[in-house]
């Protein structure tokens, strides 16, 4: 099985260490699922600057096919973090060249070659998911704590499955705003509720899934870790429960460490 995560990546800067660290929704996604024991491809454009050499080489230490990594003249993203008291503390976010990142046809060709296309809200390829979902691709697209972004609310026609994160819980205004989703076009809505687990639905009926108790260290990547076990479960046609218990699986492997990977 191949997954093909495009869109945005991200160094996470924290300058009062001096350390600065890979990541972003779609590729940790990627380096995820690499670490199941299945195949997935890296495509996004990273600066000319020390952050996207860097980024490309990480990405490829994970096994990731870093093949259609870009570089382009300026900055790699980045995000200032602080560690305050042994806490994350984000600060600004610098967009730099993923602001002008536009697909190209060989790119979207290649992405068409894998079994599945998975991006994010901050991808900047909402817009060309109609194209791949045309070519009879499977697409899973992580809107975050945003659904009602206007990126997102583009993207859900042309997606298979919507993942969206929450920490209210289940109530029956998520249920509401799941099934308002559901009927513009996935075959699944899935929502995370963090230490609550999580909730899938498929049109018909609502299907809830716990978690994995683990020793949690740090929750960074807990999320894309759940979005990448899921999709290997999807793409084993397991049933949705089982494809919940797996993301959780994988996302309690995550919570024992520091960092996302």
């Amino acid at each position: 099985m191949k997954l093909a995560a495009v869109g945005d990546n991200c160094m996470d800067v924290y300058e009062n260490i001096g350390k600065a660290y890979p990541g972003g929704n779609p590729v940790n996604v990627a380096v995820y699922f690499v670490r199941l024991g299945e195949e997935s491809s890296y495509t996004g454009v990273v600066g000319t600057d020390q952050y996207g050499k860097l980024m490309k080489e990480k990405i490829a230490e994970k096994g990731v096919d870093v093949s259609h990594i870009r570089f382009m003249e300026g900055s790699t993203a980045i995000t200032h973090v602080e560690l305050v008291d042994g806490e994350r503390v984000f600060g600004e976010y610098e967009e730099g060249v993923l602001a002008d990142f536009k697909l190209t046809e060989e790119e979207i060709d290649f992405l068409c070659s894998h079994d599945m296309v998975v991006t994010g809200l901050w991808g900047n390829v909402h817009d060309d998911l109609a194209k791949i979902k045309a070519r009879g691709v499977k697409v899973a697209f992580d809107a975050a704590t945003r659904p009602d972004d206007p990126a997102a609310v583009t993207a859900i026609p042309s997606v298979d499955y919507l993942f969206f994160a929450t920490d209210d819980g289940d109530t029956p205004e998520l249920r509401e705003t799941m099934k308002q989703i559901k009927a513009r076009g996935p075959k699944l809505v899935i929502t995370t509720l963090g230490d609550k687990g999580s909730i899938a639905y498929n049109g018909e009926t609502y299907t809830t899934f716990g978690i994995i108790p683990c020793n949690v260290v740090d929750t960074m990547g807990a999320g894309d870790s759940f979005i990448a076990g899921f999709l290997k479960g999807i793409l084993e046609e397991k049933p949705v429960e089982e494809c919940m218990k797996m993301g959780a699986t994988n996302s309690s492997v995550t919570l024992e460490y520091n960092g996302a990977w």
